[in-house]
This record gives structure tokens, C-alpha cells and sequence, in this order.
């Protein structure tokens, strides 16, 4: 996926035109229809887990979720939308970005997730997801070539 279709995706994933806000228990009941999420703490606080990987955890204020996301994919988020993704000192060095969940749409919330979950989980389980939209789109290409379908890795 080239930075520009990576960017329009989640500046998409950003519009202010959605609903925002979700809860911690929507965003684990939601995230628990992918394979091999679990449930588990971190810090002492509720987390999600695919094979002892953390992907997202609430943090300690309980309205805040730590989240894994690639360097690249976190600068889009935090200039598209600063009211729902911020960072700290701490985090800084670190691929996470902090979500608020009283601020963040529900459906970025969970495609953050899946990509976190798409890059720790491992092949099988991701072969036993069902296609996201961007896997599904058709190829594009000439008649006869392999075509081209962006990458989500």
C-alpha cells in the first residue's frame, strides 16, 4: 500500500462526520469475532491479546486505550484526528498511539485494531479471517496479469 492510499484510508477512518465514541466492552465484544483474540490485563488493566501478543489495552483514567499501530499509520492518525489519537513522552519511541474512547469512531477503532491484530497473529489464523473489504476488492490490471491489490501488512 502506497503512503497515499495508506493516508486517504485513515483520514477516512477520521472523518468527523461519523458518530463518535465507544465503550471499552463494544470495542472487546466486537474485537473478540477475531480468531485467537484474548482477553487478559496489562499493567492491571483489561488488554487484548492474539498468542500472548498485546495489541490494545485500557489504560489506568479507564477512557483511554493504548493501541499497537505502525509508525507511518500513527503520524496519519495523530494530524487527521487530534481529538481522538494523542500521544504522550512515554509512548513516543514506541509504535502505539492513544485512543480516546469518547472521541474515536467505533469503525476506526476496530480497523486499528484488526491491523494490529493482521500484524501479530499468525498466518493460519489470519488465512481463517474473513476477507477485509480491501483484501475483497477486485484486482485491478489488464485482462491476463496478476493485477495489483494493496497490501495491509
Amino acid at each position: 500500500m502506497t503512503a497515499g492510499e495508506r493516508r486517504g484510508r485513515l483520514e477516512r477512518a477520521g472523518r468527523p462526520s461519523q458518530a463518535r465514541g465507544t465503550t471499552w466492552q463494544r470495542f472487546c465484544a466486537d474485537a473478540s469475532q477475531l480468531p485467537g483474540i484474548e482477553p487478559g490485563t496489562s499493567y492491571a488493566t483489561p488488554a487484548l491479546y492474539v498468542r500472548k501478543k498485546l495489541l490494545a489495552r485500557l489504560r489506568e483514567d479507564g477512557e483511554t486505550v493504548a493501541i499497537g499501530v505502525d509508525f507511518l499509520d500513527r503520524d496519519v492518525l495523530l494530524e487527521a484526528d487530534p481529538e481522538a489519537f494523542y500521544l504522550t513522552d512515554h509512548y513516543r519511541a514506541y509504535p502505539w498511539v492513544l485512543m480516546r474512547l469518547s472521541r474515536v469512531r467505533h469503525a476506526a477503532a476496530l480497523e486499528l485494531l484488526e491491523q494490529a491484530w493482521r500484524r501479530a497473529a499468525p498466518r493460519r489464523l489470519i488465512a481463517a479471517h474473513t476477507p477485509s473489504p480491501a483484501e475483497s476488492a477486485p484486482r485491478t490490471g489488464a485482462p491476463g496479469t496478476r493485477g495489483h491489490r494493496p497490501r495491509l501488512r
